[in-house]
């Protein structure tokens, strides 16, 4: 079945000069597992389309129960020179929990 990010995520993002950085975080542990598998550095950057013109990287923290997404080129330039509304990339992990991910029934209700 399809679901929303929002459902079982949690979302930080923050800026550094033309880089966007999203956090990604599991609102229960069993969760991660599906965002692991499902929210890919590929899925990530063709959910931003022409906003991340260049490379989408993931780093995985198992023990936090989280990912995090550093996307590059993503601000247009960045804070200083950016026309866009968003040049600090704030909204970026609300954007982000509106991707759609399949998960099984029992992802989500923690039965076999």
């Amino acid at each position: 079945m399809k679901i929303r990010l929002r459902e079982i995520a949690h979302a930080r993002s923050g800026d550094k000069g033309d880089i966007s950085n999203v956090g990604l975080i599991a609102k229960e542990p069993r969760y991660y597992p599906a965002l692991v598998r499902e929210v890919t550095a590929d899925r990530v950057k063709s959910h931003f389309g022409p906003l991340v013109l260049g490379p989408v990287t993931r780093y995985e923290l198992p023990n936090l129960l989280a990912l995090n997404f550093v996307m590059e080129q993503a601000l247009d330039g960045g804070g200083t020179i950016s026309l866009r509304t968003d040049a600090q990339g704030k909204t970026h992990g609300a954007a982000l929990l509106t991707m759609e991910v399949e998960v099984e029934p029992h992802e989500l209700t923690g039965s076999a």
